[in-house]
């Protein structure tokens, strides 16, 4: 009995250490299998064409009326760092009132080249409209314009310049600076009079200037046939995804267009898949590099920075960056807008950081200039690639296009370098995993990013930079931070080798920024 008591110690702990892993890639994978089949239950057909207008060659989806025969059209305006894709449920919905929906990249979005600027978007929108009338592709007394966001501010300028039948604006962005709206976040300025048949969508979790200048666009004008919508329990983004907005666009589609009144909202399904295979990569991730690149028995030898140290010295060098960017910008060779800008700041801050703590910094060069070290490094970098394809593969079958184009994958090499030492000086500073629980290790680093980012959201309201896609990604920067990090500590963990953590961030943030950002 003793004896075979010894054997199950023996066979079953290895045997629950591999069923582990195994059980929670197998789940992951299955997450994935679900999400990609419930992305596929789509009914609408849609096809996708380029512009033939030089200037303005823009990549454009157009999805077709579920009824057959159009019953009219809408030309649908993503916002700023958007993107057709995440514009579908929004076009599914007006398609399901039997209109044909249009939904271009705009200039520096998606699938679309640069450069972007606020007034290319607006005039290549109006020669798009105009292109679309003068090909007889839509009737402009039975079209809406549609926008959200930057495009909503976009398509009720045109809709009082190109006399169309009406216009449906989700968060449309300021263009006065009232209450309380700084001129330099304004995309543009003196606002035409609100055209007649205009619908304006609000969230009620949104900024409240946000919300009251888009109150205001039709009190100017009492004239107006129009109407203002307050939807409860939505943020900026989540309008276009909220039942209650898109069933306000459809009546408002049917009124002006004088369609059925019959509710036909679309399946949200798709986002349910997107949601599923996400966490399912999510939960592959880890799995995978630690089998990919093993474990390394290396000892580091450095010390870790006390955190009483890094925080004012973060906060200090993010201060000093954001006023020397303010005085002079010299990165914007990256061509990235708004992007060339955050890889200045982590540049500056990571190289002051890196020469506070030269002896942490040759002590970990010099451990990874063994053959053993050089191969981890990369491993990982190996590893870092692959993620980044997979995620980005993901989010652009499903939610939105986050491919790199070629134009992206040209400036990635040059900004990977200017956010690697940040991530290099971020690894030095946190130590090695064993120095600290992996909880305040994440809550040490994470700490001291939002630290750098409050210097940011200075320098857009204080100093006012004008960078306010800092302010307006945040939640996704921060969200993307979490699970950056714990795949960096993963790596760390693996390889015990700070230089390959740092170049995995770095290669996952060059890549994150470079998908989001709009080309300049």
């Amino acid at each position: 009995m003793a004896l075979a008591e010894k054997v199950k110690v023996r066979y079953d702990r290895p045997f629950t250490m591999k069923a582990k892993p195994l059980l929670r890639a197998l789940f992951g994978g299955l997450l994935c299998a679900v999400g990609f089949w419930l992305t596929l239950a789509i009914p609408y057909q849609s096809k996708i064409f380029l512009t033939d207008n030089t200037s303005c060659r823009m990549a454009v989806e157009v999805v077709e009326p579920v009824s057959g025969e159009p019953l009219g059209s809408v030309v649908l305006l993503h916002g700023l760092s958007a993107n057709k894709k995440i514009m579908e449920y929004m076009a599914r919905g007006f398609s399901e009132k039997g209109l044909r929906v249009f939904v271009p990249d705009l200039p520096g979005h998606g699938r679309t080249p640069g450069p972007f600027s606020f007034s290319s978007a607006e005039c290549c929108s109006e020669s798009f409209l105009n292109q679309l009338i003068a090909h007889g592709a839509v009737d402009p007394a039975r079209t809406i314009l549609a926008g959200h966001s930057m495009g909503g501010a976009i398509a009720l300028r045109l809709a009082a310049q190109i006399p169309v039948g009406g216009a449906t604006v989700l968060s449309p962005a300021p263009m006065r600076t009232e209450q309380g709206v700084p001129r330099e976040l304004l995309p543009f300025e003196n606002p035409p009079p609100t055209p007649a048949n205009t619908l304006i969508i609000s969230a009620s979790w949104e900024p409240r200037p946000v919300r009251e200048t888009a109150r205001d666009l039709l009190s100017r004008d009492v004239t107006t046939t129009g109407r203002y919508i307050l939807v409860p329990r939505s943020t900026h983004v989540s309008l276009l995804f909220d039942r209650e907005a898109l069933q306000a666009s459809q009546n408002w589609a049917a009124r002006v267009l004088h369609l059925d009144s019959e509710e036909r909202l679309p399946s949200k399904m798709p986002l349910l898949g997107f949601g599923l295979g996400f966490a399912g990569l999510i939960l592959l991730t880890a799995p995978f590099v630690r089998e990919l690149l093993g474990t390394t028995t290396a000892l580091e030898t450095y010390t870790q920075v006390r955190g009483a140290r890094a925080f004012p010295e973060v906060g200090v060098f993010s201060l000093v960056a954001v006023l020397l960017l303010r005085a002079i910008h010299p990165y914007h060779i990256l061509h990235v807008f708004e992007g060339d800008y955050l890889a200045g700041f982590l540049l500056l801050v990571g190289a002051a950081l890196l020469l506070s703590h030269h002896r942490d910094v040759l002590t970990a060069l010099r451990a990874g200039f063994t053959s053993a070290q050089l191969r981890t490094v990369l491993l990982s970098s190996f590893c870092a690639i692959v993620i980044l394809l997979l995620y980005s593969g993901w989010f652009d079958l499903t939610f939105s296009a986050a491919w790199l184009t070629s134009a992206r994958w040209l400036r990635f090499p040059l900004f990977f370098l200017m956010v690697l030492p940040y991530h290099f000086a971020e690894e030095i500073i946190a130590g090695p995993l064993a120095s600290r629980s992996k909880l305040r290790r994440l809550t040490l680093v994470l700490s001291l990013r939002f630290l750098a980012w409050g210097a940011l959201a200075a320098g857009v309201f204080f100093l006012h930079s004008g960078e306010i896609l800092l302010i307006l990604l945040f939640p996704y920067f921060a969200i993307f931070c979490v699970l950056q990090r714990l795949g960096m500590d993963v790596v760390r963990g693996q390889t015990g080798s700070a230089t390959s953590a740092a170049i995995f961030g770095a290669i996952l943030m060059s890549g994150f920024c470079l998908a989001i950002f709009p080309v300049a």
